[in-house]
């Protein structure tokens, strides 16, 4: 059977940490935003920039190890034309323009998702990237492109399949979850969704299985550091139970009922 580095919260319980070890965000509202100022909604999208920026450094700062963005998901394909390309121009621009940034600062950068619908130049830069910064150790930035929780799951499950063709047995968790997309990191402690929706729409399907939800009204390009804040301090007031009683989780760890303990 194949072992996963982290433990799967349907089959263990993983150890409550007060700083969220990994933050998955959808970055939603960046058209809105535009709209609201009487701007095209491409406009959104380029200050958008600005609260990534704001954001990896907050995480860097809190320590937290592995920051996952919904970038781009593989329903955006349906959005009009001309912005879907502006879009693949600002990935290799931000790219080109923040790369040095993230490997000064050790970042670790992925882009996963299924990255054959993209042109040869992005797909170049990606791969350019990941190997400079490939033996960063401070933080794991990754970028979701082209991704979604159900192709990332169809994926695994080839992948799986191709591994033991001949098997007569059943398949485990961990045997599928190690060929998920992000099988390199934990399941996200908090899940964070900007923009005032209040669905999780196709990311990260099953590593959100026990994640913290965080919604917020904010649109993306008004989420920056004191947003973060207010997020991760909603998530250490939380109860981690797991499908324990609260009284197993005070039973288990004495320390979790004082404040600021998730």
């Amino acid at each position: 059977m194949v072992r996963l580095p982290f433990i799967s919260s349907t089959r263990a319980v993983p150890e409550t940490v007060q700083v969220p070890r990994h933050i998955a965000i959808i970055m939603d509202g960046n058209g809105r935003w535009a709209r609201k100022r009487l701007m095209p909604r491409v406009a959104g999208h380029a200050k958008g920039v600005d609260s990534v920026r704001d954001v990896v450094r907050t995480c860097l700062d809190h320590k937290v190890d592995y920051l996952t963005l919904f970038a781009f998901s593989s329903e955006n394909w349906r959005r009009p034309k001309d912005e879907v390309s502006f879009l693949m121009q600002l990935f290799i621009k931000s790219l080109k323009g923040e790369i040095e940034r993230i490997h000064r600062n050790n970042i670790r950068l992925r882009v996963v998702g299924d990255l054959s619908r993209f042109d040869k130049p992005l797909v170049d830069m990606v791969h350019e990237s990941e190997a400079l910064t490939a033996n960063n150790t401070a933080m794991n930035l990754t970028i979701c492109a082209n991704y979604g929780g159900r192709w990332d799951i169809m994926q695994a499950v080839e992948k799986m399949l191709a591994a033991k063709p001949d098997a007569r047995e059943g398949f485990s968790e961990d045997e599928l979850a190690a060929h998920l997309a992000l099988n390199f990191g934990p399941e996200p402690d908090l899940f964070i969704r900007t923009g005032g929706e209040k669905r999780i729409s196709n990311f990260m399907l099953w590593q959100l299985a026990y994640s913290e939800l965080y919604f917020t009204d904010k649109l993306w390009p008004e989420f920056g550091e004191a947003e973060l804040k207010e997020a991760i301090k909603s998530y250490q007031g939380r109860e981690r139970r797991y499908g324990r009683t609260s009284e197993q989780v005070l039973a288990a760890d004495p320390d979790s009922s004082a404040p600021g303990h998730a």
